[in-house]
């Protein structure tokens, strides 16, 4: 999680522009998880967004994340709010909490996080956390994809991947991205201790909305601007940003970063593009893992 603790990452800036998650993603875990629902715990939570939304099924929701910002983002996300009364943020790695008893946990989550743990460690420390029948239940999203302009997608990916040290390819951290590029079929629970896996999974086309195959969880429209911002919080740009110190995005009043080039070479080609306040629609494709404890 070391990108989350860089001087370039801004955890609001996470906040603002990251999606969120849609009713059905929650109904399809919920609807899988069995028996009581006292206590989740969310890993890698970040600003708070699932934690917040599985308080309103839990009698108590505590969400973790190694980064000292993104716990103060979201501890600030619901400050006064007594709707989240049940609600409490602690720093601290997924694959260790020490400060919860054995079998105390019904469900564990972890949404756009799983793709950073170490599961050598995590599986023992999820076996001794849930209860029997407890429900392990962790998702993620690759990149998102422009499905009304197929070449826009096109050069959004070259400019993503390409190794080239002023590229964006170098800089992503494996091999968590390669996790999430191929919809978290990495996570494979133990046999001896896990049951009734389930995999659900999107993979989005450049033919219209919902052209892809299976079931769409994540979508957005966003202006241009707006999904200009959004690509500003992949973790591949804050690498990139330290070695470039001296390139400032236009909207900051630099002369421009890697994402002004991209959305310009895209814009060369996309006339829609050229204004910032055009709305595009995006995809997600994504990946949903869920098991029960033994």
């Amino acid at each position: 999680m070391a990108t989350f603790a860089k001087s370039t990452f801004s955890a609001a800036s996470y906040a603002t522009f990251r999606p969120s998650y849609p009713a059905s993603l929650y109904n399809a875990v919920l609807a899988y998880h069995r028996g009581p629902k006292r206590l989740c715990l969310d890993l890698g939570c970040g600003t708070g967004i699932v934690t917040r939304e599985m308080s309103k099924h839990f009698d108590r929701v505590i969400g973790t994340d190694p980064s000292a910002g993104m716990i103060k983002q979201a501890r600030s996300s619901i400050e006064g709010d007594k709707q989240y009364a049940n609600v409490e943020f602690r720093e601290g790695s997924a694959e260790s909490t020490p400060s919860i008893g054995n079998g105390e946990v019904d469900m564990v989550v972890a949404g756009q996080a799983a793709h950073w743990f170490d599961y050598a460690t995590l599986w023992p420390e999820m076996k001794r956390l849930l209860r029997k029948d407890g429900t392990v239940a962790f998702w993620g999203y690759k990149d998102h994809v422009f499905v009304d302009f197929p070449e826009a997608t096109e050069i959004m990916q070259k400019y993503a991947y390409d190794p080239h040290p002023d590229m964006l390819g170098s800089y992503w951290p494996m091999p968590g991205r390669s996790y999430v590029q191929d919809k978290l079929r990495i996570i494979k629970p133990p046999s001896s201790d896990w049951e009734d896996v389930q995999r659900v999974e999107y993979e989005p086309d450049t033919k219209g909305k919902r052209s892809g195959e299976g079931t769409l969880f994540m979508e957005r429209s966003l202006t241009v601007g707006e999904t200009k911002e959004y690509v500003r919080t992949w973790s591949s740009f804050h690498g990139w940003q330290e070695t470039h110190p001296e390139r400032k995005a236009r909207s900051k009043g630099g002369t421009g970063d890697i994402m002004d080039d991209m959305f310009d070479r895209i814009a060369e080609g996309t006339e829609y593009f050229r204004r910032e306040d055009n709305v595009v629609n995006i995809e997600w494709g994504s990946g949903l893992v869920m098991a029960r404890r033994k």
